[in-house]
């Protein structure tokens, strides 16, 4: 809260102040948010459950979370900065009520209750935060996680790049693409959860990463003008973004569980997965923008060598390391197992 203040109030308006003055506040905003993420990632996790279950509460949670995206997306635009601040604090607040109303998880109170009769003294395991990376299973689904998500970020770091200067769309239809965006995202959840039940969490979520190289295949031909078909690839490149957020987090608390509940394995666990998502953000946003530079683009040009060049960055790169990431996570987690262990958890019967 204080982070979001400062950065949107700042209390200077000299131009050099202003860049140390935001750099600071985004600093505190998002090392609050690293730690916030934390907690409510290992939250999910000390659940527990079946496939099922952790993909029920991946996608409650993310849901919410893309409600919140799509208010803050479109807020600014629609009614000012003065209603989005309005709507955090409203939001903030909202979120802490609900945190107090919580009960907390029984793996929590597993863990807690364990540790009033143990010394105070943490273990190496709960400090270590090389532990994850002992497990070949938690290396193969980080690699599939990041190669993933950087083909992901890559067309959110360059899409309005794309909607400026190949399809030359106006400012309100580029909001329109990122809410359409966003709210497909949405409501593609209840269907993944469908195809969990049926199918089983790796086979969704490959399903999902096929979807989102067809669709951004198809981005590829759109030229000046193409609004509604782009926003028809929104929709569905949306919708796919929904099994890249109900599946892996849900995957990745499988596994923590299969190692016992506690609390501070969980929270490494999470840590590193967190540093993976935030590494794909920079990553795409440091090899995306220069990588064009050098081979020529300038933001709004839109002659034909800035069009191919801009094309290629947002539909063919994004489509290869989907696919390097497909194939990652059909021979880790598909080929390497029997059937048995990817199908779809059934419910014990009644006795």
């Amino acid at each position: 809260s204080i982070g979001f203040t400062a950065l949107f109030s700042p209390m200077t308006h000299d131009a050099n102040a202003l860049l140390w003055w935001a750099g600071a506040a985004l600093v505190l905003t998002y090392t609050a948010y690293s730690f916030l993420s934390l907690a409510y990632h290992a939250w999910g996790a000390m659940l527990g459950g079946d496939a099922n279950f952790r993909s029920r509460v991946v996608a409650w949670r993310e849901s919410f979370g893309l409600v919140g995206v799509l208010l803050a997306t479109v807020t600014p635009t629609l009614a000012g900065i003065t209603a989005m601040q309005v709507l955090f604090v409203l939001t903030l607040w909202l979120g802490y009520a609900a945190w107090r109303m919580s009960t907390r998880p029984n793996g929590l109170l597993a863990v807690t209750a364990r540790a009033s009769h143990t010394a105070t003294a943490p273990t190496r395991t709960s400090q270590d935060m090389r532990l994850p990376w002992k497990y070949a299973d938690f290396r193969r689904l980080l690699a599939v996680y990041i190669l993933n998500g950087i083909a992901s970020a890559i067309p959110a770091t360059l899409v309005l790049f794309f909607l400026q200067d190949r399809l030359e769309a106006s400012v309100a239809m580029q909001s329109a693409a990122l809410g359409v965006y966003f709210l497909f995202a949405a409501l593609s959840m209840p269907l993944w959860l469908k195809a969990v039940a049926r199918w089983g969490l790796v086979r969704v979520w490959l399903f999902g990463m096929l979807l989102s190289i067809a669709v951004f295949a198809g981005a590829g031909v759109l030229g000046a003008g193409d609004i509604a078909w782009f926003l028809l690839v929104c929709a569905l490149s949306g919708a796919a973004l929904g099994s890249d957020l109900t599946v892996p987090t849900a995957m990745l608390a499988g596994q923590i569980q299969a190692r016992g509940p506690n609390q501070q394995t969980a929270g490494i666990y999470f840590g590193w997965w967190n540093f993976a998502g935030k590494l794909n953000l920079a990553l795409a946003a440091g090899l995306a923008l220069p990588l064009l530079g050098l081979l020529g683009y300038v933001p709004g040009a839109r002659d034909a060598q800035a069009s191919l060049l801009l094309t290629l960055a947002y539909c063919l790169l994004p489509c290869l390391l989907k696919a390097a990431a497909a194939i990652l996570l059909y021979f880790s987690f598909i080929k390497a197992k029997p059937l048995t262990t990817l199908l779809p958890a059934q419910p014990e019967a009644d006795h």
